[in-house]
């Protein structure tokens, strides 16, 4: 889920590079390689959609530094996905700064079945559209139907919006079906005990 920061830009000083990778927090780490050109005209194209100007520098790195970066300016002490963090307003031609943890983005590409260079992408848009003012936690749903338009027009999976809102549906549908098929392990079992009662009880009258 993006959380939106409240800081100054944090990637100041790689001003020019739109997207920075940043070497693993823990010795003998390693992150996924991705094509940096692509994701930039990528992060353009969203840019143009979502309707943001200015310059826009993505962090990828690994859960740590999000981790990090999620204790430090929202109090919360635990990784998540995409943090966004708007520019003041004096900061010319400059809209903000979005960093993804490659790790976490790669066990939801995972989950969801698709690319990781497609995962990032669209925490990306999501991110954008954090650094252009919208925010799904407040704005009854405005953003989330933004993020599905875009969505679209820009060719990527299923929205991280909509994921979020239909994971507990999903965890509902999970339980239920766990308990039916309990219910379906206990009734085979029950038979199967009643089958084998009665094939003893077939056995003892026979040698009576």
């Amino acid at each position: 889920m993006n959380r939106r920061g409240t800081s100054p830009l944090l990637f100041s000083y790689t001003r020019g590079a739109l997207i920075v990778t940043e070497p693993p927090s823990r010795p003998g780490g390693q992150l996924s390689s991705l094509p940096k050109v692509a994701l930039s005209r990528f992060l353009k194209r969203a840019q143009k959609a979502a309707g943001l100007d200015g310059e826009v520098t993505v962090l990828l790195a690994d859960d740590a530094r999000l981790k990090e970066l999620n204790s430090s300016f929202r109090h919360k002490n635990k990784p998540t996905d995409v943090l966004s963090f708007p520019a003041f307003e004096n900061e010319e031609g400059i809209a903000g700064d979005l960093a993804i943890s490659l790790e976490t983005a790669q066990r939801q590409a995972d989950e969801h079945g698709h690319a990781l260079e497609d995962e990032v992408r669209i925490l990306m848009l999501h991110g954008v559209l954090h650094l252009a003012g919208y925010d799904h936690e407040v704005d009854n749903g405005e953003m989330r139907a933004l993020e599905a338009e875009l969505r679209e027009e820009l060719k990527l999976p299923i929205g991280l919006i909509e994921r979020t809102l239909a994971a507990p549906k999903k965890k509902a549908a999970a339980k239920k079906t766990a308990i039916k098929n309990a219910a379906s392990r206990k009734t085979a079992e029950k038979k199967a005990t009643a089958k084998k009662s009665a094939a003893k009880k077939t056995a003892a009258r026979k040698k009576q």
